[in-house]
């Protein structure tokens, strides 16, 4: 790791986020929620194989358990917002060079639960169990 500033895969990110802060400048409402959806599943699509398949079913059960968020990119990750705010995201574990993918939540989601609780959840793969979970969580970020 260098200390010498931004790692190449972080300037990536940082040039992937200014793009998407320009897409959102130039596009209007209605053409900019159908554009940020097709930019999601497009970065779906780029992912490797095992990344995919769980972004997939992640969309699947965040658009079908909070229809009121909007898929849009976010550090060139899939993510979901609420009134233009990231509520939770996907980071790919391929793409970020970990060894897994994470599922996460921003501050803007309701998650508070006393003096401790998770804003983020490994993930490389999900069962029925572990999609109730992920359903409940994204319901109640969104409540």
């Amino acid at each position: 790791m260098s200390t010498d500033g931004f790692s190449e895969q972080e300037r990536a990110a940082m040039k992937a986020r200014a793009e998407e802060l320009r897409k959102e400048a130039a596009g209007g409402r209605g053409r900019k929620a159908a554009t940020d959806e097709l930019d999601v599943l497009s970065k779906i699509a780029e992912m490797e194989a095992a990344d995919r398949a769980v972004a997939e079913r992640v969309h699947a059960v965040v658009t079908a358990n909070a229809p009121e968020l909007a898929p849009k990119l976010w550090y060139g990750q899939p993510a979901y917002a609420r009134k233009g705010k990231v509520v939770c995201f996907f980071r790919s574990g391929h793409t970020d060079k970990e060894r897994y993918s994470t599922f996460g939540f921003t501050p803007e989601a309701n998650l508070d639960d006393g003096g401790l609780w998770a804003t983020s959840f490994a993930v490389t793969g999900l069962d029925d169990t572990s999609e109730a979970a992920l359903a409940a969580l994204v319901k109640k970020a969104v409540s």
